[in-house]
């Protein structure tokens, strides 16, 4: 080979070198070590990419933000670039906003569901809106806002999210070095002298700032922040990842008694990364599915498998509440998504427990849907549902209360559920006629059964609600919105209960009344949150959110309407098939013979 040959091959290597060079993909955010920056938000200090997560979600609704190219930007990412290079992000859609009859009054796209945020500052009519709903609070007459102006102040806090995030007031990740609880201040404070004096004075009532201007830690920690933004704006994230354990050391140094463990930081965001709750549906679904196909051919192995990843998935919901109580110390029922993966959880416990003493299937055909169901609500849309960990108000920090009364009305709720799904599957079978009798009495005896447990729960929580609430107000009972339709709700199923016994109705009607008396339970659980505590009277008032009228609205219109229409189907003796009587065997599912 010539020398001339080797110079054209060695140009070639390059030149390939180089376009591999060009295609390399970028270099990531370095999320791990990310995590143990802690930041302070809500009372709680947490992981810098929990922080950008929930900031995300409250801004945009969005787990990952889509951009131009079909592409995403992570929650890490979009926080960064809004703290650290904010050129460019006022014109950029990310902030939220869903509610059409808003839209139409700001003259925006109705099919558009993110907005930029010098599209929405200058709308004359938005501050229009917002200054009507604000003299309206002013008044006490809060209870009073149409859902426009709630919408408009829920957009207004957007809007103020947005600009707090690019100032970096958002972001307060010095810590205070005087109180494990006391309020962290922005990096732009650390060296301010006299900044917000009342807010940064200890408890002696001395004035001083945290950090004196000739103070070598703060001095170090300035220095360092400063380096490390640098490397971001520039674009060099090699640098900016190799700087960030050294920005979270010296802000450790700050205060070493009262920072976070580096520890318990990356144990949440491994927690966060991982969607415990997420994976469980996902093999709920599966378990499901399973059921369903071999509910004819293989039933032995197709029960077995069935059991293996229901135990799996109930692990996974196992795993997740272990995390949340550990990362917030506190038991993890006091909002309303709290609740929800409760049920979720509570209701396939109730489920695993009846199949193991009945081994009929029909628990796994009822348990898995209504746990499949919950969980994808809880998971669907944050702007109802916050998934974020916070701390307790006041009236809950008793944990001895809040674990006793409100696990058992929320248990609770998770057996009438399975009711109520048992009883969907009983009413389906009465569309056959009698071809599924002997199923289906069977199936209104696992009602009757669970529906006892709802019953016994229910009925103990309210009592102990009353007590917690003499030790919490000085009264046992107030006819609070909360207390009267928990009231309400076991008295429903107390006559329906009795009413079978009576003689009444048969366990036709048992199953019908499940159905619709869980009607009852979505009005104690959701209606009292989202509608009648929204007037500020409830001193349940720390439960409240807002929000997803519209889906409430539609399933109970829809279970009204099938329970109208199986009525209606055997009112006229109709039937989808020949009489056809269906046994069934344990661990199996319905075998034929004629009638």
């Amino acid at each position: 080979m010539t020398m001339r040959v080797k110079i054209k091959f060695l140009m070639v290597i390059l030149l390939l070198a180089g376009v591999a060079g060009l295609r390399a993909d970028p270099v990531p955010i370095d999320t791990n070590a990310l995590a143990t920056l802690a930041v302070q938000d809500h009372g709680r200090k947490k992981p810098f990419t929990t922080f950008a997560h929930e900031m995300l979600l409250t801004l945009s609704g969005k787990a990952a933000l889509p951009v131009e190219n079909g592409e995403a930007l992570s929650p890490e990412e979009v926080i960064l670039d809004l703290w650290l290079k904010p050129e460019g992000w006022d014109d950029k859609p990310v902030i939220m906003l869903n509610f059409l009859e808003l839209k139409k009054q700001l003259g925006l796209p109705e099919d558009r569901k993110l907005f930029s945020f010098n599209e929405l500052i200058n709308k004359q009519a938005l501050l229009d809106i917002l200054d009507e709903a604000q003299k309206l609070q002013q008044a006490g007459a809060g209870d009073k806002l149409t859902p426009l102006q709630k919408e408009a102040e829920h957009l207004g806090d957007r809007l103020r999210l947005f600009q707090d995030l690019v100032s970096g007031d958002k972001e307060t990740m010095v810590p205070n070095p005087r109180q494990m609880d006391g309020r962290w201040i922005p990096i732009q404070e650390l060296l301010v002298e006299n900044v917000r004096p009342a807010e940064r004075s200890a408890p002696t009532g001395d004035a001083a700032p945290y950090y004196a201007s000739d103070s070598k830690p703060a001095m170090n920690a300035w220095q360092t922040f400063s380096g490390w933004s640098d490397d971001y704006k520039k674009g060099d994230l090699l640098s900016f990842n190799s700087s960030t354990p050294r920005v979270v050391e010296s802000l450790r140094a700050l205060a070493l008694q009262f920072y976070p463990s580096a520890a318990s930081l990356q144990f949440e965001h491994n927690y966060m990364t991982l969607e415990p709750f997420l994976w469980a549906w996902i093999i709920y679904l599966v378990a499901l599915i399973v059921l369903l196909m071999t509910a004819l051919w293989m039933k032995d192995v197709g029960y077995k498998i069935t059991w293996g990843l229901v135990l799996l998935g109930l692990g996974f919901e196992i795993w997740g509440f272990v995390c949340r109580i550990i990362i917030s110390g506190r038991p993890p029922v006091t909002d309303l998504y709290e609740t929800v993966i409760w049920v979720s959880f509570i209701g396939m416990v109730f489920a695993i427990i009846l199949e193991a003493v009945y081994r009929k299937r029909y628990f796994f055909y009822a348990g898995l849907p209504a746990a499949i169901l919950t969980l994808i609500v809880a998971d669907s849309d944050s702007t109802i549902l916050d998934a974020s960990i916070n701390p307790l108000t006041a009236v809950l920090r008793n944990n001895m209360w809040l674990t006793i009364h409100v696990l058992t009305i929320v248990s609770s709720y998770a057996a009438f559920a399975l009711t109520a799904a048992l009883g969907h599957i009983a009413l389906v079978m009465s569309l056959w006629g009698k071809r599924y009798s002997a199923a289906q009495a069977e199936v209104q005896f696992f009602i009757y059964r669970a529906m006892q447990i709802g019953i016994l729960l229910i009925a103990t929580g309210t009592i102990l609600g009353a007590v917690w609430a003499n030790y919490s107000w000085g009264r046992y009972w107030d006819w609070d919105p909360k207390e009267t339709w928990a009231l309400v709700t076991l008295l429903c199923y107390i006559a329906l209960l009795h009413g079978r016994l009576a003689g009444l109705w048969s366990g036709f009607g048992l199953a019908v009344g499940s159905v619709v008396c869980f009607l009852s339970v979505m009005m104690s659980w959701y209606g009292v949150n989202f509608i009648l505590g929204q007037n500020g009277k409830s001193l349940h008032s720390y439960g409240l959110s807002s929000g997803g009228g519209g889906l409430a609205t539609g399933f109970a219109v829809f279970e009204v309407l099938f329970v109208v229409f199986v009525l209606w189907w055997n009112a006229k003796g109709l039937s989808f098939g020949k009489s056809t009587v269906i046994a069934t065997s344990p661990g199996s599912g319905p075998s034929t013979s004629s009638g």
